[in-house]
């Protein structure tokens, strides 16, 4: 029997997630809101993605799905 190799999600989605929800939160970009829900689900959908960081990422992917559109320029 050959050992299960591990399906983590690789560096560059939690990266690219994380990115997405920065530039969510400066910039209101609804754009950048539905990227990073996209992203957060993807996250969650890897197998062996712990439970509770699998929920954290379904449920930020869910809120920013909800988000209201906010303008594109940071408010001051």
């Amino acid at each position: 029997m050959e050992p299960r190799l591990a399906s983590a999600p690789p560096a560059s989605l939690w990266a690219g997630a994380l990115s997405a929800v920065l530039s969510y939160d400066e910039t209101g970009c609804p754009h950048a809101s539905r990227r990073a829900a996209d992203l957060l689900a993807r996250l969650a959908d890897f197998p062996d993605t712990d439970r509770d960081l699998r929920d954290l990422c379904e449920r930020a992917s869910q809120r920013l799905d909800r988000s209201p559109e906010k303008p594109h320029v940071p408010q001051r």
